[in-house]
């Protein structure tokens, strides 16, 4: 009898770094893939993106509605409980043998709570990072707390995710999921590309995507104002911006790169969401890659595509040398995009080594969840 594993995804970007393991699931002949579907990839304000998925050719086997249009921590709260509601349900119905998650979203949260009552194993993926500027942070080392197994992305973050009480046997250092697509995922020509968007990119371009902090003091209309003011000095350039995620304060964002976009309407793209194959088109083609995205940080390196990350909210994430770290106000902002665009700084961005992995981690988590043995009872591993 084949192993049911339901895959869980909330958003645009969570579902592109989960794509290359549904497909190697997909094709296990011990294995069923089983898909949940929710949050964001549900709504029309951020691209109905849940259409995608049926186009690349999965089967939903549950869709989840559970996001408010709000803007506020309450509203995201009460998503949650929402979420927790409908992913019950969800679960009792598909029953899945292990629910695989991927990293720290507040939807994932929902579901790990229903499925940790439910006694269904979790697979907890991109545990044991650092993102000291949003509470995904919290919501990560929660989820890792509730996962009986465990996949990383690097070295570090095996060795943290032990330190939290995670049995070393459980624990697997397989690089970053989201990598495969280097080795698999086919390049849009340029021409498809602009036809796709109805926006030429053949004229050196930023690609900007910014997330609201969450944590930390940090107003994040004020923030995006002072990377818009910074773009306008780089008018050679450019722009691709696209929607923040559904965290509360990214819909005050919203309205301003859209002002944006129609004030420059030669000169700048504001997209909801360009869906992972046309992002990894044109990350490759960016001339850099700016905002606060977590992207920005573990797969644009492996291009040689420098990027400028803008204030605390992936402070403590492992990045490679190509990843430029500043404040979030104008003059710093404008100085490290300078300092990306420069030849000497692009030059050494093309030469630099991901500490994320190689682009093969799906067939390697795919082998373990084939294998791995789930009956015994997880117990707090101490370190001697």
């Amino acid at each position: 009898m084949s192993r049911r594993i339901a895959v869980f995804t909330g958003t645009r970007a969570e579902y592109g770094l989960l794509y290359w393991l549904m497909k190697e699931i997909q094709k296990s002949e011990q294995l069923d893939l089983q898909l949940i579907v929710s949050c964001m990839h549900l709504s029309p304000e951020f691209g109905y993106t849940w259409q995608q998925i049926v186009e690349d050719g999965f089967e939903i086997d549950a869709k989840v509605e559970m996001l408010l249009s709000s803007n506020t921590d309450v509203g995201t709260v009460k998503s949650m409980g929402l979420g927790v509601l409908g992913f019950a349900d969800a679960l009792d119905r598909l029953r899945p043998d292990l629910l695989v998650v991927l990293g720290d979203r507040f939807e994932a949260l929902s579901i790990c709570q229903a499925a940790l009552i439910m006694r269904i194993p979790i697979v907890h993926v991109h545990g044991g990072e650092l993102t000291e500027g949003a509470y995904d942070d919290a919501i990560r080392h929660a989820i890792t707390k509730m996962a009986y197994l465990h996949f990383v992305a690097a070295q570090p973050y095996r060795k943290r995710v032990i330190q939290m009480g995670e049995s070393p046997e459980r624990v697997f250092n397989v690089g970053a999921v989201g990598l495969d697509h280097l080795k698999r995922t086919p390049d849009m020509p340029l021409e498809a590309l602009r036809d796709s968007l109805g926006f030429d990119l053949s004229a050196p371009f930023l690609l900007v995507t910014y997330h609201p902090v969450t944590m930390l003091e940090e107003d994040p209309e004020k923030s995006f104002e002072a990377l818009l003011q910074a773009l306008e000095a780089f008018p050679a350039y450019r722009v691709v911006v696209t929607y923040p995620n559904a965290d509360n304060g990214g819909r005050a964002i919203i309205p301003m790169i859209e002002q944006f976009a129609v004030q420059n309407p030669e000169r700048v793209l504001a997209i909801p969401s360009l869906g992972f194959k046309r992002y990894l088109s044109v990350v490759k083609r960016a001339a850099a890659v700016v905002g606060n995205s977590s992207s920005g940080i573990i797969e644009v390196p492996s291009f040689g595509v420098p990027t400028v990350n803008i204030g605390s909210r992936q402070a403590g994430r492992l990045s490679a040398d190509s990843v430029l770290h500043c404040a979030p106000d104008r003059v710093a902002i404008e100085s490290a995009i300078g300092l990306a665009l420069s030849e000497p700084f692009a030059q050494a961005s093309r030469q630099t080594i991901n500490p994320y992995g190689q682009g093969d981690a799906a067939s390697a988590i795919v082998r373990i969840l084939e294998t791995c043995d789930t009956s015994g009872h997880k117990s707090f591993h101490d370190l001697s």
